[in-house]
């Protein structure tokens, strides 16, 4: 994906076959992706992540929290419910009350819009296409049945 986003100025995904979306790959993200990830990392060996959630779950409602480790927190925020300005100055300023050792914050990935595509894929879907299109996919036995038979036909690898 990072060949993706540097080669390419406009780029398309598919599933099952079908196109879904089409553009510059920052339309993508903005369009598809799923807003910013906020990742933070809290001071000492073994500290308390409580006042940093509940901080966090207060100044950023909607904020969902995706991985929480021994002093790491990743939360993913949707980008319509707040700034990139305001989510730096509200942890700038709440850094040392905190123990916030370290934060960033990040728009989502290609590779996150492309797997939010990929969720969707399924084989059901496919199925779905065979059976509306049913015309398209009958086959005929009796033609079948000759072609299998017929000496002459050739089995090919390619």
């Amino acid at each position: 994906m990072e060949e993706c986003e540097a080669l390419c100025t406009r780029m398309a995904i598919m599933v099952n076959g079908r196109f879904r979306c089409l553009g510059s790959v920052q339309h993508l993200k903005n369009r598809f992706g799923d807003g910013y990830t906020i990742i933070l990392r809290v001071a000492g060996p073994d500290p308390d992540l409580r006042p940093v959630m509940e901080f966090i779950e207060a100044e950023l409602p909607g904020s969902t929290l995706k991985e929480r480790h021994r002093n790491m927190l990743q939360y993913q925020l949707p980008s319509s419910l707040t700034s990139l300005a305001r989510i730096f100055s509200m942890l700038a300023k709440n850094k040392q009350l905190l123990r916030i050792e370290d934060y960033s914050v990040s728009q989502t990935t290609l590779d996150q819009v492309f797997v939010n595509f990929a969720k969707d894929q399924s084989d059901e879907d496919h199925l779905k296409d065979i059976l509306t299109n049913r015309k398209e996919a009958v086959v005929d036995l009796s033609q079948l049945d000759s072609f299998l038979q017929d000496k002459k036909a050739k089995e090919t690898s390619v």
